[in-house]
């Protein structure tokens, strides 16, 4: 799986409290391990968003 696909993706989320950037899917350890594994290394979770599609979700 591409890191950067993960920064333009609906689902990926700041928290202030932990400070840090996490997924808002709720993946297991079996979900991960397929993506990670999957021949196209694509997250069929991915949700195209932009920046003002981001800001708009706030």
């Amino acid at each position: 799986m591409d890191p950067t696909q993960c920064d333009m993706c609906w689902y990926y989320d700041y928290d202030e409290e932990y400070d840090e950037y996490f997924c808002r899917m709720d993946l297991d350890e079996d979900d991960v391990w397929r993506i990670r594994t999957s021949p196209s290394g694509q997250c069929p979770y991915f949700r195209q968003g932009d920046d003002y599609t981001l800001a708009r979700r706030q």
